[in-house]
């Protein structure tokens, strides 16, 4: 699924972070779960497999989860349909996910009636709306992944949970539609948790991400950063995998103060640009390089991949 998600232009989001990103929210039976950019329907899935687990579920438990809390959205029709089959070889049964354009719908028109309890996702960054979709947002701006962001904010309802995907120069980027964007979140938020990930987390995808953790009706006082670092380099050969996440996991019900993380009183950040880069104080900045026997095997690992996706096309050709 997330091979061929990725054919159709969606980067495979690692299920351990997925996982971990859901065990934080902790998505209770009855709320309605939320992605509006769910790809190949991996956060819809997993939160799925998380609550089906929970112990003691009735008869009217799993029928509120196969038919009124999972709901997504998807532009790619190559993506929808991945996403619909792989919710039924889920288990569910009747997948809520619509094919549309998720930024095409002025997000003035959300009511209460439309909004969300828990909002997962790990939506497109790097590309850029047309004027007229820019248009349906209160910030102007042609990055997908902040237009994506108001949508969110504005879809949850007051008291919702939201952890959300974006590229870490949403942090500390001086335009003025990414210094509004803070702003926003921060006023109308609060953005507890900030997850820090290494390069490598994504395969295929170079940038760096961090993970934002808010909740709707209050405005932030307090963000805690976490810096993860598994100890080793990751790539496509070396993926990042649940025991990584475990202590990022434990430390964030508390807030931990560790040498991997810190927390920021807002009201000591610089209202002018709302900078929320990631500076641990402890030292924890320094990035290990990989090993040359270690790019070789990446290198090895994608040629591999690059013949097989060759192979099924000239299969599909001929």
């Amino acid at each position: 699924m997330g091979n061929a998600g990725r054919n159709g232009g969606e980067y495979y989001t690692p299920r351990p972070l997925i996982r971990a990103m859901i065990k934080v929210l902790n998505p209770k039976i009855g709320e309605r779960i939320y992605d509006g950019a769910c790809g190949s329907a991996g956060f819809l899935c997993e939160a799925f497999d998380y609550l089906s687990r929970k112990p003691g579920l009735t008869t009217a438990d799993l029928k509120t989860l196969q038919e009124c809390t999972f709901y997504g959205k998807e532009k790619k029709s190559l993506a929808y349909v991945i996403a619909i089959m792989n919710m039924i070889l889920h288990g569910i049964e009747a997948p809520n996910v619509v094919h549309t354009n998720t930024l095409a719908e002025n997000i003035a028109d959300i009511q209460d009636k439309d909004r969300f309890d828990v909002i997962l996702a790990n939506p497109p960054f790097g590309g850029k709306e047309r004027k007229e979709v820019q248009q349906n947002f209160p910030i102007k701006t042609g990055e997908t992944a902040f237009l994506f962001l108001q949508h969110f904010i504005k879809s949850l309802k007051a008291g919702g949970r939201a952890t959300v995907i974006i590229k870490n120069t949403f942090l500390s980027n001086t335009d003025n539609a990414s210094v509004s964007i803070r702003k926003l979140l921060l006023e109308s938020c609060d953005l507890h948790t900030v997850l820090d990930c290494p390069g490598g987390t994504f395969q295929g995808a170079g940038v760096k991400t961090v993970v934002l953790f808010f909740e709707k009706g209050s405005r932030t006082r307090k963000v805690w950063f976490y810096q993860l670092n598994p100890g080793r380099n990751l790539g496509k050969t070396n993926p990042l995998n649940d025991d990584d996440l475990v202590e990022f996991i434990e430390q964030q019900r508390t807030f931990a103060d560790t040498a991997k993380s810190w927390s920021v009183d807002v009201a000591g950040i610089d209202t002018a640009t709302w900078d929320l880069s990631v500076k641990n104080p402890n030292g924890g900045d320094e990035v290990a390089l990989r090993t040359p026997l270690e790019i070789l095997d990446e290198i090895a690992a994608l040629d591999a991949e690059s013949a097989e996706v060759l192979a099924t096309i000239r299969g599909l050709v001929s």
